[in-house]
């Protein structure tokens, strides 16, 4: 019995290093290809810049600023660790999102150890890993500087700390700095993952943990950080922090449509169907399975995870897509249930999905045609071939009733992200304006850093701020025209310029259809 133990500890800690490097270089991998996106990196970048340039010994990491004013939005941790990176490696795209890169990156064999932990045997729990390391939404926010996938990892070590103590206590007491870490990262999102974790316990029984003094300590402990720096924002700042960070950034989402992001209360069942192929083929097999197993442990995870926070998100009236990311991993833990049922006992529905199968590797085809006419980006075009080629193997192997479909179906996925991560085109969302940079280099070329400029675009542009080291602010023509008359700074489009009345004003230069205009 020993040495099978022994044999299986090896096979885990192998399995554990596997995943570790694999996500690794999927989540770095050409991680500075791209400029910085609206709204939250260049935020986030505009911020850890400033407490970066703020004098050695000064408060500026407890009281953040964006722009020279307080900055309310979110706790500071992955502003500093942001800042940090920047004191390494310089203030570039790269050195950004390192951090939440490399942190959600650590979420993938964490997975594994939470898989382990619930699971009788690790199959599942190495399926489970690999199908949340291939989920496009997960590594394409990890690897933004968001503050999303840090908070799954966070989350992912709380539950894992959660399972070991029922061995050992004394990991009780990582639950509650679990709790702190995600406080200090995204505030009030702490609330709802907490309750999972909470109605998990009761759901599983384990009455003897919730009154652990370990436990108790940990979250006394873990939160004090976290109260400690709420504290001061609501003494230094007062009642403009807590209207700020409590009532507008939290609990009006809650009840209100803030800056106009709503949807229905199906959006998030809408973004999980449009981004999860090949695995939501498996998800519904995964949930069903988990509801006949309901009284394991991993099955109420996945059952009280899904319902608890799904429910919550889609009940609040503000809608993003990446609110939805916590919910990733316990689809990943019912995906991996299933394929590892598949790989065990063979059962599995061989028409419908090869019919699925098939039709992606079609749209891989039309990807590939519309990749060559219209982008003639190289990389997608050969992303397009490898999808069509992994998915049409992957059915034939489904024909044969080989269960080996499911590895060619992981390592295509991972080959076809790869790929993606490599070309220009993973931040999509880059092509829904103009590019900033050269905007901004014509800025940084003309004016000092901090000045004020007003701009004819719709909207304000953390990014082009970040990038300007300036800022740049949306206003109506007629606004404009008194601006330039108070001998301020403007940056104007095509249309705009031809409206104003450029009297006592200069042309500095033009930049992707943006002409900047000084008093």
């Amino acid at each position: 019995m020993i040495p099978i133990l022994d044999m299986r500890l090896f096979r885990e800690k192998e399995w554990l290093f596997g995943l570790l490097v694999i996500s690794l270089v999927l989540w770095l991998m050409f991680l500075g290809n791209s400029p910085l996106r609206d709204w939250d990196e260049g935020t986030v970048a505009q911020v850890a810049r400033e407490i970066w340039r703020a004098p050695l010994g000064s408060m500026h990491w407890l009281y953040p600023t964006l722009a020279g004013e307080p900055y309310h939005n979110k706790p500071p941790l992955m502003h500093l660790l942001v800042a940090w990176t920047y004191s390494i490696g310089g203030v570039n795209e790269w050195t950004t999102r390192l951090p939440g890169a490399v942190l959600t990156a650590l979420g993938v064999p964490l997975l594994y150890l939470v898989g382990c932990s619930l699971f009788k045997e690790s199959l599942s729990a190495l399926f489970a890993a690999l199908v949340y390391l291939t989920m496009l939404p997960v590594l394409r926010h990890g690897r933004l500087a968001m503050l999303d996938g840090t908070t799954i990892t966070f989350f992912l070590l709380l539950l894992f700390c959660l399972l070991k103590a029922r061995q050992n206590p004394r990991y009780a007491l990582g639950v509650g700095f679990c709790l702190g870490l995600i406080t200090l990262t995204k505030g009030m999102i702490v609330l709802p993952l907490g309750a999972i974790a909470c109605l998990f316990l009761i759901a599983d029984r384990q009455f003897a943990l919730l009154k652990s003094p370990y436990l108790l300590v940990g979250i006394f402990l873990g939160i004090a950080p976290a109260i400690a720096w709420f504290t001061a924002q609501l003494q230094h700042y007062g009642e403009n922090f807590f209207q700020v960070n409590f009532q507008a950034q939290t609990f009006n989402r809650l009840t209100e449509s803030v800056e106009g992001h709503n949807g229905p209360p199906w959006y998030y069942l809408i973004e999980i169907i449009k981004y999860s192929f090949p695995w939501l083929l498996f998800l519904p097999g995964g949930f069903y399975l988990a509801w006949k197993k309901r009284h394991t442990s991993w099955s109420r995870l996945i059952i009280i995870g899904t319902i608890v926070y799904l429910g919550t998100i889609s009940l609040m009236r503000t809608k993003l897509p990446w609110y939805v990311m916590p919910v990733y991993p316990f689809l990943a833990l019912a995906i991996g249930a299933k394929l590892s049922e598949i790989w065990q006992y063979g059962h599995f529905k061989l028409r419908s999905l090869r019919i699925f199968l098939a039709i992606i590797a079609i749209a891989g085809l039309g990807g590939c045609v519309y990749f060559i006419l219209a982008k003639k980006e190289p990389v997608l075009i050969v992303l397009s071939i490898l999808l069509a080629i992994s998915m049409s193997i992957a059915a034939w192997l489904i024909k044969q009733r080989d269960r080996n479909f499911i590895p060619v179906l992981f390592s295509g996925m991972y080959l076809v992200l790869a790929l993606l991560m490599s070309s220009q085109s993973w931040i999509w969302e880059l092509n829904e304006a103009f590019p900033v940079k050269p905007v901004a280099e014509l800025i940084r070329a003309n004016v000092s850093p901090g000045t004020q400029i007003y701009t004819s675009f719709a909207y304000n542009r953390p990014s082009l701020d970040f990038y300007s080291d300036c800022k740049v602010t949306a206003a109506t023509v007629p606004i404009l025209q008194q601006m330039l008359s108070n001998k301020s700074y403007l940056l104007l489009d095509n249309g705009a310029l031809q409206q104003i009345n450029l009297t006592g004003g200069k042309i500095l230069g033009s930049a992707k259809g943006f002409t900047l205009i000084s008093p």
